[in-house]
């Protein structure tokens, strides 16, 4: 059986080489194509880290709700058992949550996320998907009809996982998109074939009239001067 796991992270903020920390963990699987009730989900206690209010108006997790949640050192060994040895999608996940995810595993002296394990599907969006305006999770949703009523007032690491999973099964079943250049090359071809632009274009061959050439002369100079 083909078994992949979906998964999201909420954190203090962007930067986790500045102290920011994760703060909640959802994961959802997948199973041969099909999203399975085997979920994996927890709030963890940022260890006096403080959420800022912008932060806090993405995901609306607030310092007073996660002080008697467990804390990393707890929650990290239980993702771990659940994600197995398995592949691991995440959105934007090379520049965010691999990363983010990956450092606190190795506060812990825990084992990675390996990079062979590691996959976007923001990267296969824009491999296989062409009209969205945006490749974020939500022009993705939108673009395949996947309701996004659930996360209606704030972002969830278990709501934008099950999100995530949808469209992923999506990109799964979207056609890779074709040799782009193979494409250009065509054109290419086809342009100098054409009568007007071929080695054959019957160029005219005439002396421009003096009163043009000196009316030409005479607005060069006006611009240039």
């Amino acid at each position: 059986m083909k078994r992949i796991i979906c998964f999201d992270i909420e954190t203090t903020g962007f930067d986790y080489l500045r102290g920011d920390r994760c703060i909640e963990i959802g994961a959802v699987e997948i199973l041969d194509g099909k999203i399975t009730d085997n979920t994996f989900h927890a709030y963890i206690n940022p260890e006096g880290k403080i959420i800022p209010p912008d932060t806090y108006m993405v995901h609306k997790i607030s310092n007073a709700f996660l002080e008697d949640k467990p804390k990393m050192s707890e929650v990290a060994p239980k993702f771990l058992e659940f994600i197995g040895d398995s592949p691991i999608v995440a959105h934007n996940g090379i520049d965010f949550d691999f990363p983010f995810i990956n450092h606190e595993l190795g506060k812990l002296n825990l084992p990675p996320i390996s990079r062979d394990r590691q996959i976007d599907s923001i990267v296969i969006a824009r491999n296989r998907v062409f009209g969205p305006k945006s490749y974020t999770l939500d022009a993705l949703a939108k673009w395949y009809g996947i309701s996004l009523t659930a996360r209606a007032d704030a972002h969830g690491a278990l709501i934008d996982s099950e999100i995530l999973a949808k469209v992923y099964i999506e990109l799964e079943n979207t056609a890779p998109a074709p040799d782009v250049s193979e494409i250009i090359a065509k054109q290419h071809e086809a342009m100098l074939a054409h009568p007007k632009i071929g080695a054959n274009f019957p160029y005219r061959k005439f002396e421009v009239p003096t009163d043009e050439l000196e009316n030409h002369n005479a607005f060069i100079e006006k611009i240039n001067g």
